[in-house]
């Protein structure tokens, strides 16, 4: 086995504590070496798991080879780029960045450097997405016609933190919508055109917590995709319909309250989707009305990490590409001006 690839973990906020630090321990060629975080009492739970130390100081440890960016959205490419201009692999927590501009700027800086650089579309590995892909490529719903993905939540109350504060990079669009639409484009490649409506509509909100973002494809296909904080019932999660039938979902993929709830890698049950917890299995019905209930396929983040290491240490390709999430913020862009426009516009 090859050596362990030394790792520095750049803030330890919940996408540092319970998404990224688990999963890097759960990689045996990973050794997280280092933390970052400003925070006192992050820091204290930090210690447990390793040294808390300055940006800095993770930047110039010779003992580190790769450096987690897990930071608010607009310090990433920054941080990115320093990491990458020491010399270090990185891995960015999504999104890539907060403009095409500084995405493509990354992308280059990786190829000068020789260097993995990583966005962490850590949704790809979602059970219930997995399960789509599984369906979609099987040719059981024939020509696909319309494909729906929300992702909503209830959160009335405005929250403290940099995610609900007016800002770049700020917003359920960049957050939420980041995930729904690499999701889109891993399944369908990119779309001919997009009209957006991004609202605030939460009392006293001056972020987006409301997207609906509407695409049409060549062949005839068209997509929806969208979140809101203010659905306490919410829609299905994936809606996929064809010529010879219907595939609808409801709930979210556990990974994340697992997470969240110290349930870690290697438990028998992580990943797994239990009937009448955070979801419910998928039914697909055929053109006759037959209803078919599909199991919905285990969740599996740990494949990110382990795509990680082989990158960095074996010159495997990324597990992500990092050009697709720059692809994903020319649409989330877009969008953002179809919604500021009032208008339909093509994707070139």
């Amino acid at each position: 086995m090859s050596a362990k690839l030394g790792v520095g973990l750049l803030g330890y906020g919940l996408a540092g504590e319970f998404f990224h630090a688990p999963l890097i321990a759960a990689e045996a060629r990973l050794e997280l070496r280092a933390i970052a975080t400003a925070n006192p009492e992050r820091a204290a739970r930090a210690a447990a798991l390793a040294p808390v130390a300055s940006t800095d100081a993770i930047l110039r440890d010779p003992a580190i080879g790769l450096v987690v960016v897990a930071t608010p959205n607009d310090t990433h490419h920054a941080l990115a780029a320093a990491a990458l201009g020491a010399g270090k692999h990185v891995v960015v927590d999504k999104p890539l960045a907060t403009n095409v501009a500084h995405a493509d700027e990354l992308i280059a800086l990786a190829e000068r450097e020789k260097r993995a650089l990583v966005p962490f579309q850590n949704r790809r590995w979602d059970g219930d997405f997995t399960t789509v892909v599984g369906i979609v490529a099987s040719g059981r719903l024939g020509r696909i016609v319309r494909y729906e993905a929300w992702w909503d939540r209830f959160r009335p109350a405005l929250r403290e933190g940099w995610k609900d504060r007016p800002g770049e990079g700020s917003g359920l669009h960049f957050d939420l919508g980041a995930h729904l639409l690499d999701q889109l484009l891993q399944l369908f490649g990119p779309p001919d055109d997009v009209v957006a409506d991004l609202a605030a509509v939460r009392e006293g909100s001056a972020i987006v917590d409301h997207a609906a973002l509407h695409f049409r494809f060549a062949g005839g296909l068209r997509a929806s995709v969208g979140t809101t904080l203010l659905g306490a019932e919410a829609r299905p999660r994936f809606a996929v319909h064809g010529t010879n039938g219907s595939f609808v979902k409801f709930g979210i993929d556990p990974q994340e309250a697992q997470l969240r709830a110290g349930v870690r890698p290697g438990h028998a049950d992580f990943g797994v989707e239990a009937a009448g917890g955070t979801g419910t299995a998928g039914v697909l019905t055929t053109a006759d009305g037959t209803r078919i209930v599909v199991p919905t396929q285990r969740g599996a983040y740990v494949a990110f990490y382990a795509g990680v290491a082989a990158a960095a240490l074996d010159g495997a390709p990324v597990p992500v590409d990092p050009r697709d999430s720059r692809d994903g913020l020319r649409l989330l862009a877009l969008a953002e001006q179809s919604a500021r426009e009032g208008r339909r516009l093509r994707v070139d």
